[in-house]
């Protein structure tokens, strides 16, 4: 077997990341329609311009090598996605489906944030400059996602949390107006015991 080399490599893990932009320029529409908060649907809103943007970088890196985008499918956002889409197809309780959209959408990011860093440091090993600010601008960008989301979550958590306390107590209060009598009694006579 043939070994690959850095340059081949690097060219490989573009197409895969070009490959996953365009699969996540066709995902986060949805995944801001299932958005329960506005903020955290006007933040997915943004990262999708944002992607559109990652997108066109990618084609003038090809474009200034010479070299075609396509032909290479990212097994690993197509894992991503599915997984994501499958956690929105669940019945969440109020204010938990966007916990979870956060979730999906961070393990993204996470994704993405290693893989620009990869082929940002092999540009400049090979001595692409100009395609190694264009990938460290991409990947400012991916951090930058992923912290809003992180801030975003603070607060979609915590109201997660107070709907899940409020249904609990809801419920609970609810038993306890249909248990029988005999409870009490029980208690009483072991107080006495």
């Amino acid at each position: 077997m043939a070994k690959q080399a850095l340059r081949e490599l690097y060219v490989d893990e573009l197409r895969d990341l070009y490959d996953a932009e365009n699969r996540l320029v066709k995902a986060l529409p949805k995944l801001a329609k299932e958005a329960e908060s506005q903020e955290l649907r006007s933040g997915i809103e943004e990262h999708l311009e944002q992607t559109r943007g990652h997108v066109d970088r990618l084609r003038q890196i090809f474009e200034a090598m010479g070299e075609r985008p396509g032909g290479k499918k990212c097994a690993g956002m197509v894992g991503l996605i599915q997984e994501g889409d499958e956690m929105m197809d669940q019945e969440f309780e109020d204010g938990v489906k966007d916990a979870a959209l956060i979730s999906a959408a961070q393990r993204v990011e996470h994704y993405e944030i290693a893989a620009y860093g990869c082929v940002k440091t092999w540009a400049g090993l090979l001595g692409e400059k100009e395609a190694q600010d264009l990938l460290e601008q991409t990947l400012n960008e991916e951090k930058e996602a992923d912290q809003k989301l992180t801030e975003i979550a603070g607060e979609i958590n915590i109201e997660a949390m107070n709907e899940a306390q409020t249904s609990e107590s809801g419920s609970e209060s609810e038993q306890e107006e249909h248990k029988p009598a005999t409870r009490s009694r029980g208690k009483a006579r072991s107080a006495r015991a």
